[in-house]
């Protein structure tokens, strides 16, 4: 049985956050690091943007600093999210690994039938969006946000987007990370993120018709410690694998402050995507 490593449930801010992500990601690439789950949440509530995004345009960043909310941008693309009240997962694993597959879609669609037995085991009764069915765009859609237009195989529960993630590559490696919804505050998020419809009255309502969390669906019964169980379980018995409890090594470390120091604290790289090595 293959043994992974599991780095336990731990709060950090946003740009230690994403540091550690890529870490992880980038020791991974040198061949010697097994699979690794990690469970996590934010400081202070965060916009998260996807490495593609133009901060000045798709995130409200006077509304963000008025109200004490940090904004970084990740190594992976996709849209923004506002991580208020949520549990984020990453995994890191080499394309190799039997099973996953070189394939993105393919990845995304294990890794999710991961994640859906995983909330089964607390209730929640989520399906992945199916091959081929794209939710169109129409006039009901924040393009900005990454929660309004579910992609093939994230999960839904009654048509509605619980969990969004992104992937990377490199180096015959992937980092995916996700967020998975405990609860959601649409007018908080409609004015950090969606700048063009901030002063709407119904922006918050239109979001709410294509998101919904934990809380609506199955109450307060859940804890964040919980749900990383039931994720952590399915994973073991999907994959037949061992989660073995560790921590970062010492070297991912050294380069999480190295990336925090050059990259993730500062505004070059979370507003312009550009950082000090210009790689």
């Amino acid at each position: 049985m293959e043994k992974w490593r599991i780095i336990p449930f731990n709060r950090f801010n946003a740009f230690e956050n994403m540091a550690i992500d890529e870490a992880i990601f980038k020791e991974s690439q040198k061949g010697n690091m097994p699979p690794t789950l990690r469970f996590y949440s934010w400081e202070r509530n965060t916009v998260s943007i996807g490495y593609f995004q133009n901060a000045k345009r798709e995130v409200n960043l006077d509304y963000c600093n008025e109200n004490a909310i940090d904004v970084v941008r990740r190594p992976t693309g996709g849209k923004a999210v506002l991580h208020e009240n949520d549990l984020t997962y990453s995994l890191v694993a080499s394309e190799k690994n039997e099973n996953f597959s070189f394939d993105i879609m393919e990845t995304y669609r294990v890794i999710s039938e991961c994640l859906i037995g995983g909330l089964r085991r607390i209730g929640i009764e989520a399906e992945m969006m199916a091959e081929g069915r794209p939710r169109p765009r129409t006039k009901e859609t924040i393009d900005a946000y990454c929660f309004s237009v579910p992609s093939q195989y994230e999960l839904l529960v009654n048509g509605r987007k619980i969990c969004g993630s992104a992937q990377v590559r490199a180096k015959g490696t992937f980092l995916q990370h996700g967020s998975i919804l405990i609860d959601i505050d649409p007018v908080n998020t409609c004015s950090a993120i969606m700048i063009d419809d901030c002063d709407t009255e119904n922006g918050p309502e239109r979001l709410m018709k294509s998101v919904t969390s934990i809380r609506e669906n199955i109450g307060d019964g859940v804890t964040i410690e919980g749900l990383c169980k039931g994720i952590s379980e399915n994973f073991k018995k999907r994959l037949n694998v061992q989660l073995v409890a560790g921590e970062i090594t010492p070297e991912e470390d050294s380069l999480k402050k190295l990336l925090l120091q050059n990259k993730y604290a500062t505004d070059l790289w979370n507003l312009e995507g550009k950082w000090k090595n210009g790689n």
